[in-house]
């Protein structure tokens, strides 16, 4: 694993943002279109920001997707990742297409199936992503994480403190607020794809960055899997960066 650490979370964001373009470039030489996966939340804010107002990217070839979304949240809800991405993305920038995840699906299980059908189609070269305060990729909280998932999307309920940073960061009001479940891609859906891009800036992200990177790789705090991934890069700004002088040293 790569760690970036800079200034603040504008300039982490900044640094994700040219490492994606960058790859975008390459891999649009290459490929008549490209499938990349986008997280959203606090941490993608500077990221999608500056990717965003880049000049000269080939949007035009990506094929975008989406890591997870609440079950039985409206589009329009200001916590919806649907409006988030509208919002931060694809109103901003004329992509090839892009494949929403419908939390308001009758079936839930139905639409995770169709939605990681289509995205092993796609078969996606780029991530982009962050890593929540109990450790998660995506929505695999510690007691749904699987690293050997054999789904490459699924259902899974919450757990408290997931809905805890959600209310935190102001996407609902109380964590009472938010869905007791969200359909996510799995862990081994992140890790096939080649290039990671980590976003995780902030002070309360700090104990999760160290753990992510000390502790021994297990489901207790499912980030730590992204050590064993060939091509990851973390983005952090000195506040989530904190507690890793020791960390650091020791490697």
């Amino acid at each position: 694993m790569k760690i970036e650490i800079h200034q603040n979370s504008k300039a982490a964001g900044a640094a994700a943002a040219q490492a994606a373009a960058s790859a975008l470039r390459d891999l649009a030489s290459s490929r008549a279109s490209v499938a990349v996966i986008f997280a959203t939340g606090a941490s993608q804010l500077d990221t999608l920001d500056a990717l965003t107002g880049m000049q000269g990217l080939p949007w035009n070839q990506v094929s975008g997707f989406h890591m997870d979304e609440y079950v039985g949240i409206a589009e329009d809800h200001p916590a919806s990742f649907r409006r988030y991405l509208r919002e931060r993305l694809t109103r901003k920038v004329q992509m090839k297409e892009f494949f929403e995840i419908d939390g308001n699906a009758a079936d839930p299980e139905q639409e995770a199936e169709k939605y990681a059908g289509r995205l092993r189609f796609a078969d996606p070269q780029l991530c982009l992503l962050g890593i929540g305060e109990n450790g998660h990729l995506a929505f695999n909280d510690p007691e749904v994480a699987n690293f050997t998932d054999p789904r490459d999307a699924k259902v899974v309920q919450l757990d408290a403190l997931c809905r805890k940073q959600q209310a935190a960061e102001g996407w609902f009001a109380s964590a009472a607020e938010v869905p007791a479940s969200a359909i996510t891609l799995t862990i081994p859906t992140l890790l096939r794809v080649p290039k990671l891009i980590a976003s995780v800036p902030g002070a309360r992200k700090r104990g999760i960055v160290r753990r992510a990177l000390e502790e021994a790789i297990s489901t207790q705090c499912p980030a730590t899997i992204l050590r064993t991934h060939p091509n990851v890069t973390l983005y952090l700004d000195l506040e989530s960066a904190a507690e890793l002088d020791e960390v650091l040293v020791s490697r």
